[in-house]
């Protein structure tokens, strides 16, 4: 069976080229943050959010000596603010994985209020046909009302964005 982590990498790499800017508004341990780096190569970009230094102390270890990755301790709410000009309005992907980092403390999740600001910014930075990737988890309370949130948040946006839920 595919996961939806499987399934986010596949729809990103039909559509994400060397050169490309990205964001990993979720960085966690780094994962999606490596994929979206050895895809965009050194000529692009990848920015990567995460509120906690643990997950961020991690993620640059996986990502050492990947010069074109910024990490950022911010929230993805702040995604938009922190952008460097040259990079806003021409993200090319962002992708969030919602929940709370695998093997810490499930009592730090992602929050409906953040998220949905974070959707937001990123669908007003992102480049003509450029792609959002969102996997929720809602088999905890905060990610259950946040996948309705986002789910509903999705389904008002215009034809221009194809949302899937």
């Amino acid at each position: 069976m595919l996961r939806a982590t499987d399934l986010a990498h596949l729809i990103i790499r039909a559509r994400l080229a060397p050169g490309a800017i990205a964001v990993d508004a979720t960085v966690g341990n780094g994962h999606d943050t490596g994929f979206l780096a050895d895809i965009v190569g050194v000529s692009g970009h990848v920015y990567g959010f995460d509120v906690q230094a643990d997950a961020l102390a991690v993620a640059t270890e996986r990502v050492k000596g990947m010069r074109h990755v910024t990490l950022l301790q911010a929230g993805h709410e702040v995604l938009g603010e922190r952008l460097p000009e040259a990079a806003r309005y021409r993200l090319a992907t962002v992708m969030f994985n919602l929940g709370y980092l695998p093997g810490a403390a499930k009592s730090i999740v992602t929050r409906t209020e953040t998220t949905l600001a974070a959707l937001q910014q990123s669908l007003d930075h992102l480049a003509v046909c450029g792609v959002v990737t969102l996997i929720t988890y809602p088999g905890h309370a905060e990610g259950a009302s946040e996948a309705v949130a986002v789910a509903q948040y999705t389904a008002m946006l215009p034809a221009t964005f194809a949302a899937s839920t």
